[in-house]
Order: structure tokens, then C-alpha cells, then sequence
């Protein structure tokens, strides 16, 4: 089932970062009937109140793009709310999908799913094969149940539910809380303070041999799309960039966008997290999609983004 111009089209957390970049895609794509409500207009915890949203707009295709989301300190200090927060949001969108008869549903997990210590890059067949990273496996579960929810459905009622696995992202509108940040936007944000306050030395988390893979939202929000056109199957599909590089060049290359001249320490008490996460994503490579931001241009982007919402005080 493809969309079309007019087709009713509903991006759930169509004001977060993933969910901002589907809906400007969709609207560069030509797609006019694009349906988005905050939260203060739709609890996403509240089943009654999803079920009544999809009777009164009859949405035919969802992107389910809201979740609560956040770094290592967020995942540590608030595992319920990870677990239970996620799960209630997905079931009640995907499963009030299936009783609303939505034609299309595209679920997007992370690649915290795949076990701690799976081989790199990760395969779609990795998941479920050994323990999870122990410092996101709330949220990760969370993501697992999503899954789950989206092939049962396939497989009892029929329905068109599809899932895409993104690697980790960043773009604008992104969370820049240092409580509650992923690793790319609080490097941002402490590296910037510290050139305003010109701090002589930067920490930071871990040891910085922990290696990342990046993927620009606009570039997931494209990759969206074309899979809502162009792919049906129950099984996960992987989008990522194709590289990874380690924390500490992540940090230096912050530094250099930022212009911050101090040093930077390495806090080794703190964790790094999983060793690597590096997606296997030649599934979608060989259907024709690959990204276009280089993580070079995608953190300068960043960085100005960053600057439009925290400008620098005027000095006289």
C-alpha cells in the first residue's frame, strides 16, 4: 500500500527529533494531509484517548516516532518510567493501529536490541541471541515488546506493520538537558559552556574507546519514508550510517566545530556503555537508500541549530 499526496498520514512525536525530520520529508515528498498533535492535546499513555484520536482523524498510515528517549545517566535513574512509558506509548499506538485499520504502520526501534556482546556489524539474525547492554535494557525491552507487538499483529490480524532499527541519532531538535542527553548533543552543550566560560578542561564519560555509528535524522526520516513506499515484511530492517568511529574522536571533532581550546579529560569511573554498535545495514543499502550527511557536516548543522535556541549573551 503506498501513500499518496493526500493520504491521511499521522507522525506520532512529530515535535522530537526523529519525528520533526519525518514530517519535513513528507512535506518536501509532496504530502499534504500530514497530522501531528503534541502532548498536551494527545496523552500518548492514555489508550482511551489514542483510540478516540485514530476514530476522529482515521489516519491510513502512522509513523510511530514518539518514545521517551535518553543517555546512559537518564536510562540508570529512571528505569520504570523507560519501561513502562515506552511500552504503553507503542502498544497503545500499534495495537490501536490494528482496531483503527490503519493501512500501514512503520515502527521504529534502536539498536540497543541486539545483545552486548553480539558479533560486529550487527545482522537483523543477532537479536535475541545473548544479554543486553545493562545500562539501556529497560528501554531496549521496551523496543523488543514494540517489535513483537508489530509481527503478532502481521501474523494474527494481516496487518501491514513494519519496523526500522536506527543506529544512533542526531540532528536538529535534539534534547541538549545533560541529565537526560544522548552523548553527540551533551558533547555540544559542555563544549560550548566551556568556550563561553573559557574552562581549561572538558570531562567526559568513560574511557573513549567506545565506538559509535551516527546517522543524521533527515537521513532516518528519508530512509522512513522510502521503506513506508517500498518495503513489507515482518522482519526488522537496519538503518545506519555504514561506520563507526570511537567516543573521544567524537569529542575531538565537537571540540573543533565548537572552537573550544582546552583540554579534555576522561572520567575512567564512569561507563562506557556497550563496546560497539555498528549496524549491518546492507539489507537497506542494496534497495537503493543510503545517507547523505557526512557526521563532519551533520554536527556542524547540529551546532547551529544549538546556537539558534541557546545564542550566547551579548557583551558590550
Amino acid at each position: 500500500m503506498l501513500m499518496k499526496p493526500d493520504s491521511g498520514i499521522y507522525v506520532a512525536g512529530h515535535r522530537g527529533l526523529v519525528g520533526s525530520a519525518i514530517w519535513r520529508e513528507l512535506e518536501q515528498q509532496g504530502f499534504r494531509n500530514l497530522i501531528g498533535k503534541s502532548h498536551s492535546e494527545l496523552d500518548l499513555l492514555e489508550p482511551r484517548a489514542v483510540d478516540l484520536f485514530y476514530s476522529d482523524h482515521q489516519p491510513e498510515f502512522v509513523f510511530v516516532a514518539a518514545a521517551k528517549v535518553g543517555g546512559i545517566k537518564a536510562n540508570a535513574s529512571q528505569p520504570a518510567r523507560f519501561l513502562y512509558d515506552n511500552l504503553q506509548i507503542q502498544n497503545n499506538l500499534i495495537y490501536g493501529a490494528w482496531r483503527a485499520q490503519v493501512k500501514k504502520l512503520l515502527f521504529l526501534g534502536s539498536s540497543c536490541i541486539y545483545p552486548k556482546l553480539a558479533p560486529q556489524p550487527l545482522k537483523e539474525e543477532y537479536f535475541l541471541t545473548g544479554p543486553l547492554e545493562p545500562t539501556n535494557q529497560w528501554y531496549a525491552i521496551a523496543k523488543i515488546a514494540g517489535i513483537k507487538l508489530g509481527q503478532a499483529c502481521r501474523r494474527q490480524y494481516g496487518c501491514d506493520f513494519i519496523s526500522a532499527m536506527p543506529t544512533n541519532l542526531y540532528g536538529p531538535n535534539d534534547n541538549y538537558d545533560l541529565e537526560t542527553s544522548h552523548v553527540l548533543p551533551a558533547l555540544i552543550r559542555r563544549f560550548h559552556e566551556a568556550k563561553l566560560g573559557n574552562a581549561r578542561t572538558v570531562t567526559c564519560w568513560g574511557t573513549g574507546s567506545a565506538l559509535r555509528e551516527f546517522l543524521y535524522a533527515d537521513d532516518l526520516a528519508r530512509a522512513c519514508v522510502f521503506l513506508m513506499q517500498n518495503y513489507s515484511e515482518e522482519q526488522f530492517i537496519n538503518v545506519g550510517f555504514g561506520s563507526d568511529i570511537t567516543i573521544l574522536e567524537l569529542a575531538e571533532l565537537v571540540r573543533r566545530t565548537v572552537g573550544f581550546t582546552g583540554e579534555i579529560a576522561w572520567d575512567k569511573s564512569s561507563p562506557d556503555g556497550t563496546p560497539r554498535k555498528l549496524l549491518d545495514s546492507s539489507r537497506l543499502f542494496a534497495m537503493g537508500w543510503k545517507p547523505r550527511v557526512d557526521l563532519e557536516t551533520g554536527v556542524r548543522l547540529v551546532y547551529e541549530d544549538f546556537l539558534k535556541k541557546f545564542p550566547s549573551p551579548k557583551t558590550n
